[in-house]
Parts: structure tokens; C-alpha cells; sequence
């Protein structure tokens, strides 16, 4: 889910990355290109364990790989015809504030529940009522990124989160741009993802010829990337339903 604190002018060219981390836990990368008027923060809601503790999501440092994605992308070779598309251990006190992390050019937070977010800065909180209009995501965690008037793009944003279930790979691509609830919406999304044995070969995704040392500096995506696996693809374009996607 890709939800806005704030209205935003416009946001396009979302990329999103998934892998299986192990030990019950998911690997997700998250770029964008977006324009705002003010400072505000991008929220996605998460499917982390019910009671998930503040130190549950990990977040991964990538401002030095600002290139993961269009990496990525190098992997999947285009027919000359064919153009690309557009592209704390301890429970703390209900009061306390949520501790942020600086994460390479921006800072983030994970939030462990809806009513925690009153512990957040009145800008970085989603608009009131939204979640009750959402009740599918009153059991969610959410990683909250503060994002710059000022800039237009940001590195990209990686973490590692615990998930309720193991059995499948998350995307956040439900939209909130203006603070309302759409059934559909305008997608302009590349998901990208690894994927083990237990997820077989998926039917409508591309696959890279080759293993992503190939293509991929993986050294610098810290774990995220497997050397010896193939890499796939599936772009999402034009209106569509408003709703995540599940591999």
C-alpha cells in the first residue's frame, strides 16, 4: 500500500522488490518518483504478526546502490520493437514517541499498530478515519518514511519484516494519494521478486536469462538479493483495482 500522509502532486514509476528472508521474515525494496508541496511521509501498511514488538522491522541502508533497481531492470533484455513501460525488546508507554532511524537521506519509523501513530509527529500520521475505512489493516504494522518537499525520488527504501504469513510474497500497491479510499486506481508499477521452491514458477511473470550476479551488484544490497537465483518481473498499468498484490 502506497498511502500518503499529506495530498500529493503526483507519483509514478513505483518499483517494488520481494524476497523470502528467512526465519518467517520478508526482504521488500521500495523506490518511487513523486511531487509534493510539503513535507509529509509515505506509509506502508504491513502483514506483521498481531503484538509485533518496535524493534520488529529492520531497516536496510541502500543510498550508496541507488542504481538496485535500474540493475534490476538490465536483467530483463527488451525486444528492439518493445519499449519499457512508463516508467526495543521491552513494550514501551502508549505515550512515548516512536523511535525514527536515519536511513541513508531519509528517516524512518516502524509503527506497531493503528493507535500508535498518535505517537508520531501530527505531519507523518494518515488522515483521521482512514483505517476505519481500511479494517482489513487495524492488525497491520506500518514503516512510515518521511520524504522532502524539496526532492523528487529517493534512494531506495529497504527493510526486513516479520510476516503472519509465510506462505506468501507482499507488495504494498493499494493507493491513498489524497487522503481518500478509491475501489480503483492509476498504476504505474514494476514489481520485481526471488522466489523459493515453496512458490513454483509464477504463470504471467517474466524471468531473467541469467542469475542476478549477472546483473546485480549484489554485494551492496546487504543480503537482499540471492547471487544464484533468477530474478522476475510483472509491470501493473493503467486503472486497476485498488488493492495489494500476494505471490
Amino acid at each position: 500500500m502506497c498511502c500518503f500522509t499529506r495530498p500529493v502532486e503526483s507519483v509514478s514509476a513505483t518499483k517494488i522488490f520481494a524476497r523470502d528472508a528467512g526465519a518467517e521474515k520478508q526482504f521488500l525494496v521500495y523506490s518511487m518518483n513523486y511531487r509534493v508541496g510539503e513535507e509529509l511521509a509515505m506509509v506502508l501498511p504491513l502483514p506483521v504478526p498481531v503484538g509485533s514488538k518496535e524493534n520488529a522491522v529492520q531497516f536496510i541502508d541502500l543510498h550508496d546502490y541507488g542504481e538496485f533497481f535500474v540493475d534490476l531492470q538490465s536483467g530483463f533484455p527488451e525486444p528492439p520493437s518493445k519499449k519499457s513501460p512508463r516508467s526495543r525488546s521491552m513494550r514501551a508507554r502508549d505515550d512515548e514517541p516512536l523511535a525514527v532511524v536515519q536511513v541513508g537521506s531519509f528517516e524512518a519509523s516502524f509503527v506497531p499498530q493503528v493507535k500508535d501513530f498518535a505517537r508520531l509527529d501530527a505531519r507523518f500520521r494518515m488522515p483521521d478515519g482512514v483505517w476505519d475505512k481500511l479494517p482489513a489493516y487495524q492488525k497491520s504494522g506500518f514503516a512510515v518514511f518521511k520524504l522532502r518537499k524539496n526532492a523528487s525520488s529517493v534512494h531506495p527504501m529497504a527493510f526486513v519484516f516479520p510476516r503472519a504469513d509465510q506462505s506468501k510474497l507482499f507488495f504494498p500497491t493499494v493507493h491513498i494519494h489524497d487522503g481518500k479510499v478509491h475501489d480503483t486506481a492509476h498504476f504505474d508499477h514494476s514489481l520485481y521478486c526471488q522466489v523459493g521452491s515453496q512458490y513454483g514458477r509464477t504463470s504471467g511473470w517474466d524471468e531473467t536469462p541469467e542469475l542476478a550476479s549477472a546483473f546485480v551488484k549484489v554485494a551492496k544490497t546487504k543480503g537482499i538479493i540471492d547471487a544464484g537465483a533468477h530474478c522476475y518481473r510483472k509491470t501493473i498499468q493503467g486503472n486497476q483495482k485498488n488493492q495489494d498484490t500476494w505471490l
